[in-house]
């Protein structure tokens, strides 16, 4: 800890003031900040690449690191949404007067210093800056060696706009990729009000079992779609395609179809585009029955059920009813989205009510777990856990609350 107890406690002590910023400051600071990610993108590009020369294409990681032009633009205008969004701070959530004349108002605060460890996805340095100086609070990021050219690159564009507004750097580090700092930050409970890793189930279940500092669990996602005996052909063909190959390396990707018995006549016609597309197809036995011969489908096993794939693969379940299909994910899931493809109102609602994750879909495509799209601008993380904050973190998720009593001369017997 001595190592880096004096970053720690130059972010704990910066901090503090971040809630005092006008929203007008921090509006203009992240509007600079993605001009100035666009303008320096060959910069960006060029530190980007020195990782992915480090890493193999094959990586299921290597999509998640890359960064292009398009990437790049994308990230800056959820950056400008962000900025243009009402500030989470100082929000009256509830007022009441006592008879004794004291005056209660329940109001929001920042968490304070937030952790965050990820592996190699550079455009969380950006995301979560954005959400952290927009909710008033510090951040030590703990980035993997994997991104780490990419990582100081993006801190380096980031000091520089706080430079430019005459900001405290201090309150945004960025540790080195190694382990010390990792056992650092997870036992730096006299600086760090809350940890929150983003990355795979292997990272999520270390920090969860070595951390001192408080967790919020986001990241892994065991995604499951159950086509019901009512489901609608199109409607199902279209949104397995998009929850499977729009982007396989993320973590509301999907990772295990569920069919009904009665409908494994339609599985050809469903897996069909999947075929097409190069995903590789693990099938339980009478889901492999049902299927023509194709090198890309193999026989399930169990390890390939509760499995995030983070890649072009797919298991399949088939399930005699919605009761199994909602036992199946109940045994498999990590609580982050879940999809029903039906046209019964009956089956559709006993999901919704029965299925526990963050995110439950019907007829949709669960691609759209994300921040963004759901209005709330960039994301810190998914949610899988009930405490605090569940389902995609934006900025009201980054506040906590404090009680401010107002009084005049009172005294309590």
């Amino acid at each position: 800890m001595s190592d880096f107890s004096e970053i720690f406690q130059s972010v704990k002590n910066s901090s503090r003031k971040l809630a005092g910023i006008k929203d007008q400051k921090v509006q203009e600071i992240l509007a600079d900040l993605a001009d100035l990610m666009v303008s320096q993108q060959a910069f960006l590009l060029e530190e980007n690449q020195k990782d992915l020369d480090k890493m193999d294409p094959a990586n299921p990681m290597y999509d998640r690191l890359l960064l292009t032009p398009e990437r790049i633009e994308g990230i800056a205008a959820e950056m400008r949404q962000v900025s243009k969004l009402p500030s989470p701070l100082q929000i009256r959530l509830e007022e009441k007067m006592l008879p004794n004349g004291l005056f209660l108002e329940k109001v929001t605060v920042p968490l304070g210093v937030i952790g965050i460890i990820y592996e190699a996805r550079p455009n969380v340095t950006f995301d979560v800056f954005s959400l952290a100086i927009k909710s008033g609070n510090g951040l030590l990021l703990k980035g993997g060696s994997d991104a780490d050219f990419s990582n100081r690159a993006i801190m380096r564009l980031i000091h520089q706009s706080l430079e430019n507004h005459a900001l405290p750097q201090e309150a945004f580090q960025l540790l080195p990729p190694d382990r010390a700092a990792t056992k650092a930050l997870l036992e730096a409970v006299d600086f760090v009000d809350v940890i929150i890793p983003r990355g795979s189930q292997g990272l999520i279940n270390f920090v969860r079992e070595n951390a001192k500092v408080p967790v919020i669990e986001t990241g892994a996602g065991i995604v499951h779609t159950y086509v019901d005996e009512s489901a609608d052909l199109e409607k199902a063909k279209a949104i397995i395609y998009n929850s499977k190959t729009r982007r396989p390396s993320v973590c509301n990707s999907l990772d295990c179809l569920i069919i009904h018995q009665n409908r494994l006549n339609d599985l050809n016609d469903l897996m069909q585009p999947m075929i097409d597309s190069g995903v590789k197809i693990y099938a339980d036995s009478l889901a492999f029955e049902a299927l023509e011969p194709n090198e890309l489908i193999s026989r399930a096993d169990d390890s390939h059920f509760g499995t995030e794939f983070l890649s072009l693969k797919l298991a399949i379940k088939t399930v005699l009813n919605i009761e199994e299909a909602i036992a199946h994910i109940t045994e498999h899931s990590s609580r982050h989205s879940e999809a029903i493809i039906s046209e019964d109102q009956e089956a559709i609602e006993q999901f919704l009510l029965e299925v526990d994750a963050a995110a439950v879909y019907v007829n949709a495509s669960t691609a759209f777990t994300d921040g963004a799209q759901f209005g709330l601008g960039a994301e810190i993380g998914i949610s899988t856990q009930k405490l605090h904050a569940r389902g995609p973190m934006a900025l009201r998720e980054l506040t906590s609350y404090k009680w401010i009593i107002r009084g005049n001369g009172q005294t309590r017997a």
